[in-house]
This record gives structure tokens, C-alpha cells and sequence, in this order.
């Protein structure tokens, strides 16, 4: 969230930067300008109470040394200028408190080297690797090659769980597995620490990362006076580890990857890659968070980017980065790059991880710091990408990786992690007569 001081002190400041998310951004920050100066006048109105109260308490006691009467009647006085001083104390923790749930609702400005755009028209493509599969024959979609090699599955998902469902059967389950591993595999061997985080958390941890209370259509969360959260990504309590904490001078950057399935509603997206594994209600991936100092965060957001692309290149999957604009850029985010895979099946590039840095946004959330050179403590950044989504993974191999006969090879950097297969071939498996 926006730091409270710094919107008292330049609310047209932080409004411009704002503005370049676009008009909905600055809506959101507009019903705080009349509480911001409220809040100033109330501060200036408990300086002028309470210096008047130590004007009067000094009186009273010279008084109560030579008259105790008139002592007595000037403390009758002074009651009364304490329960004024109460009353604007009060005030003014009620008009913080709004403050602060409005600014929960304001998203990250956008750094200066951030692209302004109104949506992903604006953005920037900045590197590309490998080239286009020349296949030389009509790609078939990854949902075409699931459904015929036997390893997707979605009329028995839609059974059990309706709608953008998949069961992933055979080679296709273990395919997602070996993924997993080898993601981890990767990013540990490049300096992260593993972590597996609880699926499920409080409303306080799914605010501290910015989905709350802003994202709440989007949550799939247990019912109860204290319900639980269905995580939709691994930052969610990863990055929540450390609320509350400071680290010493010198701990960061920290860095951690985790597997997590993640949970999501999609309240907004209905109409949108309703075919396929593209957008589910869960899916599989992995996190890649880091804590870093405000002199850092710039390197390490380059740092992560490149770890994430290391899990394409190793698999061989043609990819593009892109510089998001400020206007699809997400809530939390500063700056935001989207790594895209080329799907020929679609005919098109499709995102399959996000790399963003948040700066201080998240921190001031959950108040986690750490000790700058002079000892004092500062608020970290916090980073997140994709490292990478699973089931898109999936999507690109298929597509990327299909021949004209109908099969799929593997990419060999993942063939130790499927018993040395080679090849997807179709595979059959029973199924009864629905009655």
C-alpha cells in the first residue's frame, strides 16, 4: 500500500504518478484527498490543544502554591480541555483508520521506465529467444493433442467439478510432475531455497500481498466467522513469511522457489480461453519471491526475469519478454515483465510468467524490514514471477513440440525426469458406458 506520509505531504504528487495507470487508479485515491486534510487539520488543532494544556497545567501549579481555591477552579478547566484533547485524538484515529482502508484499495504507481499504455496494445516487446518451430505441416491446439493422445481429459473433470477442470491421465500427470521437479531443480541449483507453503490462509496474509480487499470476487475461500483462503499463487504466503520481521544488515537479497497448486475464481475473466489449459480454476506452478533492499531491487527484478526464462531455454521453447504498460500492469506491481511461449497450435504468443517487483508496496502491508548501513530499519522490496506455470508449460510442449504423425517428443532436458522417454504417443484407457 501508499504510504500514508508521503500522500499527506504530496497528494498532487502521487496523484500524477497514479494518473499514468489511468482514470480508475486516481478514482481510487480521490476519496482520501478531503480525510488527508482533515487529517492535517486535526493535527494542527491537538498541537494547539496540548500546548495550551501545558500552558495550563503550569498555571494550576503555581496556582495550587499560593491559592489552592482558585487551583481547584482552573482544574475544572483543564478537564475540560483534556476531553477536547481526547475527542480530536479520537477523530483522528477514525480518519486514519479510513485512510488506510482506502489506500488498501490503491495500487502500486508505476516506475518512470514503465511504458504508458491503456492496455497489453501498449506493451513492449524487449528480447525474444530461439525462433519459431517450423513445423511445416497445420498445428493442431494443445486441447486437440491432449483429447487425441489420451493425456487431457475434460468431460470427466466438468463431472466432478464443472468448468475449467482438467484431469491430466498418464504420460500427460506425468508430464506436469516432471516439470515440477525440474523447475525446482533449476532454480535451487541457481540459489533458491525451497520452500512448500500451506494451500490455505488467513484473510490477513491475502491482504498483506494485495488481494485483499480488492480482489475478493476472485478468491475461493472456506466458509466460517475466520475463513481460509484457497491460495492463487505461492507469493501469496511465501511472501508472507517474514511479516513482522527485520533482517539484519547484509541478509538480502533472500530468495525462495516454491510448487504450490493455485486456486482461482477468474470473477472477471468469464468469455476468456474457456478451451484448454490456459486459464482453470486450479492449476499448478512455480513461485519464484525474493526480499531485497531498495538499492537492489532494480538487479534482482532482472535477476529473476532471467531465472525464469533459463527454465525455457533449457527446454528449448521459442519465447518473447515483454515490458507491460501501466495499464496491464497488475495491482501490486511497479513494473512488470510477461514472459510469453509461442503456441503455433493458437497461432499466437501466450503468457506463461509474470516477473514484477513491487518495491516497498507489499512491505508496508506486512512490515517487513530490514537494517540499512546506518542500523536503521528499512522497508524491503518484494519481488515475484512465475518460475514458470506448469500447465502452460504443458501448452507449449505440446504445441512447440508436435509432429505431423501426431505425437510429441519430449525436450531432452526433461527426459531424466520421464524414465529417458522420448516421445508422447496416444495411449487408451477404459471407460465405461454413461447410463
Amino acid at each position: 500500500m501508499l504510504d500514508l506520509k508521503a500522500v499527506v505531504a504530496d497528494y498532487e504528487g502521487v496523484e500524477r504518478k497514479l494518473a499514468r495507470r489511468g482514470v480508475a487508479a486516481v478514482d481510487a485515491l480521490a476519496p482520501v484527498k478531503p480525510l488527508a486534510a482533515r487529517r492535517r487539520e486535526l493535527n494542527l488543532l491537538l498541537e494547539k490543544q496540548k500546548k495550551e494544556q501545558g500552558e495550563a497545567n503550569g498555571r494550576i501549579r503555581e496556582l495550587m502554591k499560593t491559592d489552592k481555591a482558585a487551583g481547584e477552579k482552573a482544574r475544572a478547566g483543564l478537564r475540560a480541555l483534556g476531553d477536547a484533547v481526547k475527542g480530536s485524538e479520537a477523530e483522528l484515529g477514525e480518519v486514519e483508520a479510513r485512510i488506510q482502508a482506502l489506500l488498501l484499495l490503491v495500487p502500486n504507481p508505476p516506475q518512470e521506465s514503465v511504458p504508458a499504455g491503456a492496455d497489453e496494445h501498449g506493451n513492449l516487446q524487449v528480447s525474444a529467444w530461439g525462433e519459431k518451430p517450423a513445423l511445416g505441416f497445420a498445428p493442431k491446439p494443445h486441447w486437440e493433442l491432449g483429447e487425441a493422445l489420451g493425456i487431457l481429459e475434460w468431460p470427466q473433470a466438468a463431472k466432478l467439478s464443472g468448468s475449467r477442470f482438467t484431469i491430466s491421465k498418464g504420460v500427460g500427470a506425468r508430464l506436469e510432475r516432471a516439470l515440477t521437479a525440474f523447475f525446482i531443480d533449476v532454480h535451487v541449483s541457481r540459489g533458491y531455497t525451497e520452500i512448500l507453503p500451506p494451500y490455505l490462509v488467513s484473510g490477513e496474509t491475502m491482504t498483506g500481498t494485495g488481494q485483499l480487499p480488492k480482489f475478493e470476487e476472485d478468491l475461493f475461500k472456506t466458509d466460517g466467522a475466520s475463513p481460509l483462503y484457497l491460495i492463487p499463487t505461492a507469493e501469496v504466503p511465501v511472501t508472507n513469511m517474514h511479516r513482522d520481521e527485520i533482517f539484519e544488515a547484509g541478509a538480502l537479497p533472500i530468495s525462495y522457489c516454491a510448487f504450490s497448486p493455485c486456486f482461482r475464481a477468474e470473477a472477471g475473466a468469464a468469455g476468456r480461453d474457456t478451451r484448454g489449459l490456459m486459464r482453470q480454476h486450479q492449476f499448478h506452478k512455480v513461485e519464484l519471491v525474493k526480499f531485497a533492499s531498495a538499492e537492489s531491487s532494480g538487479a534482482e527484478h532482472d535477476r529473476m526475469l532471467d531465472d525464469a526464462c533459463e527454465v525455457l531455454r533449457r527446454l528449448g521453447l521459442h519465447h518473447r519478454v515483454v515490458l507491460l504498460c501501466t495499464g496491464d500492469m497488475g495491482f501490486s506491481s511497479s513494473k512488470t515483465y510477461d514472459i510469453e511461449v509461442w503456441c503455433p497450435g493458437q497461432d499466437a504468443y501466450r503468457e506463461i510468467s509474470s516477473v514484477s517487483n513491487c518495491e516497498d508496496f507489499q512491505a508496508r502491508r506486512i512490515k517487513v524490514r530490514y537494517r540499512g548501513a546506518d542500523g536503521k530499519p528499512r522497508l524491503c522490496h518484494t519481488l515475484n514471477g512465475s518460475g514458470v506455470a506448469v500447465g502452460r508449460a504443458v501448452v507449449a510442449i505440446l504445441e512447440q513440440y508436435q509432429q505431423a504423425d501426431g505425437t510429441v517428443l519430449v525436450p531432452e532436458a526433461l527426459r531424466p525426469y520421464l524414465g529417458g522417454l522420448e516421445r508422447i504417443v496416444a495411449q487408451k484407457f477404459p471407460r465405461g458406458v454413461e447410463r
